[in-house]
């Protein structure tokens, strides 16, 4: 097919990789010119009502590295990926009457923000300008799924049987091609520094469990260790509630979240793994927890915005507290639970918190402290290197009554650190630690 003699612009959101993407496959087989597009909008660096910025110093610098990577990739492929630190309401028009761009190529998005800032844009675009959106952060695509949204079911058990029987997950897209060099720019541009985003420096913690680089290259590295060369994924159901260490579980989470790798290669890697080497309960395991992120992905696409609100999906109605004394330890790490205590310093000092350490955290905040679980929620999104907007808030809402938990549950604090902490060593590494800072 002949491609048409004009430029096209892709503008990446929570969708940072060269490979297994959609839109950048359609723009380069059909323009003649591609450029690529990235803002760290200030919007997502203001500082929220509780005094934390929304996002902060470990999320925004691991968003950094994998903006840096992702510049290196594409011009490896000799397009240029444009860095900007405006709304991209704003940039993205900019851009246009400078690279004289016919059309836009983007991910879709659904939640509030973000679906206001591609409001926005189109508002301050010229009409003549094409634009192609589509869904491209699933592992079961929306248009292969048979069910209707508004019938999504409200169980997670019954869609993700529904999705394993019915629906195949797609092969990853063709790599692109290397571009004509007119599509690259002599011009540089540079990520911000942590400091140009109005944030805090700073240095590595020797105890984190997440001592990983954003991008693309940090995920298949990430991939070849814990698949191909330590073989942990053959462990993964019996680790994954680990709090210690590298490789209790994957931390594929944190380059899934903004978009370094796909769920899609993630699927046909462990689909490899298990003819290669084995197939066993903890490799279905990982793809079960790609389940569960679809899944909230899907709850946020039919409940919108009631995924942000206090009664959640269901309008569900508590009498929550918004104490900010209570607040302020439960972030430090002082309340009367050092599970709790431990968990929260982990992830004060490090930008991560396992998975097991996230559930009994948020149960504390919302069933122990009766507190507006949003705040907690915000807490999360400000620091969590793998912070996904769907994942982050369906779990907050399911583990406070007001999400997707039939059964309501509260988790007993004690009997968890007895379970998963019983030597107590994870609670000195951070509680002490603490004591002499």
């Amino acid at each position: 097919m002949q491609k048409i003699k004009e430029t096209a612009l892709i503008w990446f959101r929570n969708d940072l990789r060269s490979t297994d993407h959609f839109g950048l496959l359609q723009a380069t087989q059909t323009y003649e010119r591609v450029v690529a597009y990235f803002s760290f909008d200030p919007k997502f660096f203001k500082k929220t009502v509780w005094g934390f910025r929304k996002t902060e110093s470990f999320r925004a610098q691991f968003l950094i590295e994998t903006v840096e990577q992702l510049q290196k990739d594409l011009a490896a492929k000799n397009i240029s990926l444009i860095i900007d630190k405006q709304s991209p309401s704003t940039g993205i028009p900019l851009q246009m009457e400078v690279e004289k761009i016919t059309a836009i190529y983007y991910q879709e998005e659904w939640t509030k923000e973000e679906k206001n800032i591609e409001i926005e844009l189109k508002n301050n675009l010229s009409p003549k300008i094409k634009t192609h959106s589509y869904y491209d952060q699933f592992l079961y695509h929306p248009d292969d799924q048979k069910t209707i949204i508004d019938e999504l079911p409200e169980i997670f058990t019954t869609f993700r049987k529904q999705c394993e029987k019915k629906i195949p997950v797609r092969n990853c897209y063709p790599t692109i091609e290397i571009q004509c060099k007119s599509s690259y720019s002599n011009k540089k541009y540079k990520c911000p520094t942590l400091v140009d985003l109005g944030l805090e420096e700073i240095k590595p913690n020797l105890n984190t469990a997440f001592p990983f680089k954003g991008g693309s290259s940090a995920a298949q590295k990430r991939i070849i260790h814990y698949f191909w060369q330590s073989k942990k994924l053959s462990f993964y159901k019996k680790t994954r509630n680990g709090m210690l260490g590298v490789d209790y579980s994957s931390k594929l989470s944190a380059w899934l979240a903004n978009g370094s790798i796909s769920a899609r290669q993630i699927y046909w890697e462990v689909k490899r793994y298990e003819q290669e080497i084995e197939k066993n309960q903890s490799t279905y395991w990982l793809i079960f927890e790609l389940l569960w992120r679809d899944y909230f992905k899907y709850i946020a696409l039919k409940h919108q915005n009631k995924i942000f609100q206090i009664g959640g999906i269901f309008n569900r109605e508590y009498h929550w507290k918004t104490d900010l004394k209570s607040f302020e330890r439960w972030i430090d790490g002082k309340t009367g639970e050092p599970f709790v205590n431990a968990n929260m310093l982990e992830l004060k000092k490090t930008g991560w918190m396992s998975n097991r350490g996230r559930q009994n955290v948020a149960s504390f905040f919302s069933k122990n402290l009766l507190m507006d679980w949003r705040m907690g929620a915000a807490y999360f999104e400000s620091l969590l290197i793998d912070y996904d907007v769907h994942s982050n808030y369906g779990n907050w809402a399911y583990v406070s009554g007001v999400g997707n938990d039939p059964r309501d549950r509260k988790f007993n604090i004690s009997f968890q650190a007895e379970r998963y902490d019983s030597s107590g060593k994870f609670q000195r590494l951070w509680c002490q630690q603490n004591l002499f800072e």
